[in-house]
């Protein structure tokens, strides 16, 4: 009998909501013209944590693998890491996860625009398999772009904009320049959750020459960096409430901004990375905050 407690490890429960936030905001930008598919949001939200469990599972292999993942690590352990999953055991958990998500993409496809009209279709489907190829080669072979600085690029331009203005267009068929603002904002705030788990692991991926940002700029820069990203975050979200939004529904999303001014005020005083693992569940949990509130603000408060 498979013993499953080794693989929901590797599958990194926690970091799920910070991946379907995307999505909720996308979700709540169509309602707010009107349009809602129950269908399109279970498959896209199915969809986006097969990649991002697809992500997980490439990460603790590419990691593994290359040895950046050892003893000197401060945050979870990993399942190649301990030995819970082996090399070969892990390899074929991400091929039979590709396989899951693209049958969840044609799928997504099929329900959100058919076979009709083949440009959405080859769009999305294009998409789809970028998405798998960006969750695999954040770590995983010579040419990981995890390991040469641009982890951030990515994650800003799939967990922020591709998300969100990608599910809109799901349900909508249309992009509109108003999607942009709280697509930079989840965007901006994922890169955050990165930059975290970048601070936290400075000096192991500098031992293990995994070039992240944080190893190219330093530890203390890598908290600025930080402090941007979420001030950016917050300015996009100010911006689109005061544009989009109406009554109480302006002053909602902005009260996810407590708790991340208070996790700013937290990194601005810690001086040790091996500090800021907790801080990386604030953020996600936080920023997850955010897209629910986005999404009852559009739809109650107009």
């Amino acid at each position: 009998m498979v013993n499953i407690s080794p693989w929901i490890s590797a599958a990194r429960l926690r970091t799920l909501p910070l991946s379907v936030s995307g999505i909720v905001v996308g979700t709540a930008l169509a309602n707010l013209y009107g349009f809602e598919d129950i269908v399109v949001f279970v498959l896209a939200l199915l969809t986006t944590i097969g990649f991002q469990v697809t992500s997980n599972f490439a990460n603790d292999y590419g990691d593994g693998v290359k040895g950046t993942d050892n003893e000197e690590r401060i945050g979870p352990k990993r399942a190649l890491q301990s030995g819970s999953i082996s090399r070969q055991e892990l390899k074929e958990g991400i091929i039979f996860s590709i396989v899951i998500n693209f049958i969840l993409v044609i799928a997504l496809v099929y329900f959100a625009f058919g076979f009709d009209n083949m440009m959405y279709p080859l769009l999305f489907l294009v998409l789809g398999a970028a998405s798998i190829w960006a969750a695999i080669k954040y770590t995983i072979g010579a040419s990981a772009y995890g390991y040469h600085g641009l982890g951030d690029v990515f994650v800003f331009l799939f967990f922020g904009l591709l998300a969100v203005m990608g599910s809109m267009v799901l349900y909508t068929k249309q992009l509109t320049a108003m999607s942009l603002l709280p697509a930079i904002a989840i965007g901006l705030l994922s890169v955050g959750v990165l930059n975290l788990n970048n601070l936290r692991d400075y000096e192991s991926d500098k031992r293990a020459n995994k070039n992240t940002l944080i190893v190219f700029i330093g530890f203390k820069k890598g908290k600025i960096y930080h402090y941007i990203l979420l001030m950016g975050a917050f300015i996009s979200i100010v911006a689109f409430s005061l544009m989009n939004l109406k009554g109480w529904g302006i002053f909602l999303p902005l009260i996810a901004f407590a708790p991340i001014f208070l996790h700013m005020k937290r990194v601005y005083t810690t001086d040790r990375n091996d500090q800021i693992d907790p801080e990386l569940k604030k953020l996600a949990l936080s920023t997850f905050l955010l897209s629910v509130l986005i999404y009852i603000s559009c739809n109650i408060f107009l």
